[in-house]
């Protein structure tokens, strides 16, 4: 008998090619479709699984669902998405030479709507950035629709000092957590 059927939750690539790292194609793609503003005083773990949780529920179909979500916060600030570059810049300015957190649920709904959760918390600190380091990753693009405006993927790894967690959690699809869920509910993963 054959792994259960699996949609994912995301449009996200980086999602796709990471869960293929488990040796797992997902059967659909459906991307959920939610608000994903923050409640008041949402603390930025409690808003991760909150986002997981709600993309995982909002998507249907037979099979199980798996969804994630991943927040960059500095202190209680939940960093957005940047959309433009003024955000980007921001973001990048706020994370120079500080320590900050990235926090990647994960939520697996069966197809009899039991849900299994996983949190990954990664510390990464970027070096002190200068306005030419923050001008030229600006000019990459690269920023464009990222947590905290950037991806850890690309050339910003180059500007961050440590690490310590999920790479794969950063990149926004934490694996050890995501292997474990999946076991969990019988797929095979060798």
């Amino acid at each position: 008998m054959g792994s259960p059927k699996l949609i994912l939750a995301s449009a996200s690539p980086r999602r796709r090619e990471l869960i293929a790292r488990l040796g797992i194609v997902p059967d659909a793609i459906a991307p959920a479709e939610i608000d994903e503003s923050p409640l008041k005083g949402e603390l930025p773990r409690d808003y991760a699984v909150r986002m997981a949780r709600e993309k995982a529920m909002a998507v249907g179909g037979e099979g199980h669902i798996l969804a994630g979500d991943t927040v960059v916060a500095v202190g209680r600030r939940i960093l957005p998405k940047a959309e433009d570059e003024a955000t980007a810049r921001h973001c990048l300015e706020l994370l120079s030479g500080r320590r900050h957190r990235v926090l990647s649920a994960i939520a697996l709904r069966s197809p009899d709507g039991a849900l299994r959760e996983k949190l990954s918390e990664t510390s990464v600190r970027f070096k002190r950035l200068s306005e030419e380091e923050i001008a030229a990753y600006l000019a990459s693009g690269e920023w464009h629709g990222k947590a905290g405006g950037y991806a850890i993927q690309g050339a910003a790894e180059g500007l961050i000092a440590w690490i310590e967690g999920s790479h794969s959690g950063v990149v926004g699809l934490p694996l050890f957590e995501t292997r474990a869920l999946l076991k969990s509910a019988g797929f095979d993963i060798g």
